[in-house]
């Protein structure tokens, strides 16, 4: 039997699962009511969708303000600061020169904080800020404020001061042996990514729902497994990560090879999960005009919410429960699909860029050294980066 029959048949297979024996429900009819419910959100989302102005550093300021508020009456005092200590590394701006505690715990991450900061340091006030690069996020959002930045946070647990990520500039995760050093940085990887869409348009995608990445959490588990159930369909495997000690630790199967970002883009459904914290992923994933399927709503980044439900992306939840209806639908509903990939991508394009790091990065410095209520000496046991 041709892989091509195998292929139908498995699909349709897949498909009866939503549909009764006495009448197929195709997604193509919209009045079909096995699949209303999920064109009338993505319907209801895109009419009411209220695109990003010209500034886009305005576009994500309303995340920004909500993570200062905390302060905006009475101010961060020095007496909270010296409570937070230990939340994360310690770093001074002086006259323009950036200094910082000599112990960090992933100097890579430091470099890729540090690299930004020095960018902009010209416009900086003096200042003293806690900066965490570890993957955990230090202030539980049920517990006293703490002026603690971190890269990613859940909503529902936490109230760091989110800023934007080391590794739009280096120390990503490794992906041995294609990436030893990390994700590249993210100018780059914008332009290599895209220009390797350009290989797989719309049409010559393959019609799989792809994922690749590290057991870091068991909530990944039954992609893992519905993709062995049917391979036609979800082409999904475990990586090794530096935790992997056998077989064990990818669910009783050999660990699959890792797969460059840029070779993500020949699949027409992209999968997203969190990782220990948010997914440093999802932003590339965009890229390749694939659709996403974006697991869980909880942990984000700082541009997390300014990219929308069933208008850039397809939202699953967390268990999974509903990815293979979801899964379904837009496998029938294939403009439609496709329609919500390129928004995701042209979001991204558009207001996702270096510059925009930047200016998030003067904007959140600018306004935290606002609300400092102490005046910023020099620490001399600090170590001068710049």
């Amino acid at each position: 039997m041709g892989r091509r029959v195998l292929r139908l048949l498995v699909y349709i297979a897949f498909l009866a699962q939503y549909s009764s024996q006495e009448e197929f429900c195709s997604a193509e009819d919209d009045s079909c009511t096995k699949y209303t419910d999920i064109k009338q959100r993505i319907d209801q989302a895109v009419s009411e969708y209220v695109e990003c102005g010209n500034d886009s550093c305005d576009c994500f300021s309303p995340l920004l303000n909500d993570d200062l508020r905390p302060w905006s009456e009475g101010g961060i005092s020095r007496d909270l600061f010296e409570m937070a200590e230990g939340r994360g590394v310690h770093y001074q701006i002086v006259d323009h020169q950036l200094y910082r505690q000599h112990k960090c715990l992933f100097p890579a991450r430091c470099s890729g904080v540090e690299h930004f900061i020095l960018e902009i340091i010209s416009d900086l006030p003096d200042l003293e800020v806690l900066i965490n690069v570890r993957d955990h996020p230090q202030c539980h959002k049920f517990a006293p404020p703490m002026p603690v930045l971190s890269f990613s946070k859940a909503l529902s647990q936490h109230r760091d001061i989110l800023y934007p990520a080391w590794t739009f500039w280096e120390g990503g995760p490794a992906l041995w042996p294609i990436e030893p050093n990390g994700l590249g940085r993210w100018d780059i990887k914008r332009d290599t990514i895209t220009r390797n869409a350009q290989e797989w348009p719309w049409e010559k995608k393959e019609k799989v729902a792809f994922f690749r990445g590290s057991r870091t959490s068991a909530e990944r588990d039954p992609l893992i497994l519905l993709s062995r159930r049917s391979p036609d369909l979800v082409d999904a495997a475990y990586t090794k990560n530096q935790a992997w000690k056998s077989d064990a630790d990818t669910l009783g199967a050999s660990a699959a090879q890792e797969i460059p970002l840029e070779d993500h883009c020949k699949y027409k459904y992209l999968i997203n999960f969190r990782g220990v914290a948010a997914s440093f992923r999802l932003k590339h994933l965009f890229l390749c005009h694939s659709l996403v399927f974006h697991v869980g709503e909880d942990w984000i980044e700082f541009f997390y919410p300014q990219l929308k439900p069933w208008v850039h992306y397809i939202p699953v939840r967390q268990d999974l429960s509903d990815f293979e209806e979801l899964l379904a639908f837009v496998m029938e509903k294939d403009s439609l699909a496709k329609d919500i990939a390129e928004r995701g991508f042209q979001f991204i394009w558009d207001h996702l860029d270096l510059d925009v790091v930047r200016c998030y990065w003067k904007r959140l410095l600018t306004q935290y050294s606002a609300l400092q209520k102490w005046e910023t000496k020099h620490d001399p046991s600090l170590l001068h980066i710049v």
